[in-house]
């Protein structure tokens, strides 16, 4: 496992190890050097020195945590062939939008109009193509025989550290008039961190090729059946959503940082995809209230901060009083 102890690595590496296998963590130690005690961990930053690496041999190799191609080279060469099936997780970013619901994994990719993707930084307009490229180079070293290539919507639950899910959970929590922005049409799917995890472990045991994108939600499903979902099951009596046009929000300089999630009314068909593929291969979801549930849960122990994601309470109101 590369990365391994935050989050999605996480969850993957917790179900290796519960699959019985032996797991080596390759990370930096700067989180996670005392989780998973019963697993092999080895303390390097891939992006200066990979030489722990140097003549070992691995049945299979998790890659979380490339975003550009000379990482996915650098490892393939510090494997030099020892890194047995791939598995690489990519994103649903890495799709051009799509024209319209349902799209397989067949779907047009993001591309990037430059040479070197290397020497691009990594931002939200670069992220998507980023990951094809990383894509591409992973096929490049390991062939289409022994790689699988993972493409997540959004990954939630408990551990989850971007604040985006986490932040709806709280502030639904916290009751009275809520600003859901709209349209509350707009499509949404979501894949529990966990139930990611069981099925990429899966993945490697069958050492299934191909793409994957991973998603629980068939279309049609919103951005409304989300918020509601939350609503019911950690709100108090008498929350009210109050639902604001997306242009008014825009115009008012909301954003989706200020709205985690949120389209900014431009609703999005990659979050409306066909997980079919990813459900013949085993991907099995929970609903997502036990999700809404565990996060709540897992709140009201961990560390968690909003840094800077969310609205905060005072300019809700003033959103709230000017624009409904």
């Amino acid at each position: 496992m590369v990365g391994g102890t935050q989050f999605v690595g996480r969850a993957i590496a917790a179900a290796a190890l519960d699959g019985g296998h032996d797991v080596t963590l390759l990370h930096r130690g700067v989180t996670g050097r005392d989780l998973f005690p019963e697993a092999e961990h080895v303390l390097a930053d891939r992006d200066q020195d990979l030489g722990a690496l140097a003549g070992r041999g691995f049945d299979a190799t998790v890659d979380t945590c490339a975003f550009h191609p000379r990482q996915v080279r650098s490892l393939a060469a510090a494997l030099d062939g020892g890194g047995g099936h791939h598995l690489y997780v990519s994103s649903v970013s890495a799709y051009a939008e799509p024209e319209v619901a349902g799209a397989d994994e067949s779907a047009p990719l993001a591309e990037l109009d430059t040479d070197d993707p290397d020497a691009l930084p990594m931002t939200g307009e670069t992220y998507g193509g980023l990951k094809v490229c990383c894509e591409r180079a992973a096929l490049e070293a390991y062939g289409a025989h022994a790689l699988t290539i993972v493409r997540p919507t959004y990954v939630v639950g408990p551990h989850d550290p971007t604040g985006r899910f986490t932040w709806w959970v709280d502030r639904l929590a916290c009751g009275g008039r809520v600003l859901c922005p709209g349209p509350p049409s707009a499509p949404m799917q979501l894949i529990d961190a966990r139930d990611q995890g069981t099925w990429v472990e899966s993945l490697i045991d069958t050492r299934t090729t191909g793409a994957f994108h991973c998603c629980a939600q068939p279309p049609p499903w919103s951005f409304a059946d989300m918020i509601e979902t939350i609503r019911d099951e950690v709100a108090p009596s008498g929350t009210e959503l109050v639902w604001v046009d997306a242009a008014q929000l825009v115009d008012a300089g909301v954003d989706g940082e200020l709205l985690p999630l949120w389209s900014e009314g431009s609703p999005e068909q990659a979050l409306a995809l066909d997980p079919s593929a990813a459900i013949r291969t085993g991907l099995s979801a929970r609903p997502l209230a036990d999700t809404v549930r565990d996060t709540w849960c897992w709140l009201q122990e961990a560390d968690w901060r909003r840094d800077g994601v969310g609205l905060e309470p005072a300019r809700e109101a003033d959103l709230l009083a000017r624009l409904t």
